[in-house]
């Protein structure tokens, strides 16, 4: 169903890749905290990039310059997602740091 030339449904895009996408990737000494920083580095970058763009449509909705008005609850979705990421991500190296302090050497 289309109404003239108003594409009404907004395509998402993806996010990147984490690593080099084939999951087998030889690690060398230092590589997996460079991984790890990447990882928290990527999802930090990927909740400002979503909350910004929730602000500028916020923006654009008070006055009145958003035209599709049914993206600014995307894009509140995309960012609740992304924080929710970042949360479970941070979630996990807390238990893993707790694991390894609890290991005897």
């Amino acid at each position: 169903m289309e109404f003239g030339t108003t594409q009404f449904i907004t395509p998402i895009t993806p996010w990147e890749k984490i690593g080099n996408g084939t999951g087998q990737k030889e690690i060398k000494s230092g590589d997996e905290v460079e991984l790890f920083s990447d990882v928290f580095r990527d999802v930090v970058n990927q909740v400002y990039t979503t909350q910004a763009d929730v602000e500028n449509k916020q923006y654009l909705l008070a006055t009145g310059q958003l035209d599709n008005v049914h993206t600014l609850p995307i894009a509140e979705a995309k960012a609740a997602l992304s924080v929710d990421i970042l949360i479970g991500l941070r979630n996990k190296a807390l238990d893993a740091y707790n694991e390894l302090m609890k290991i005897n050497v």
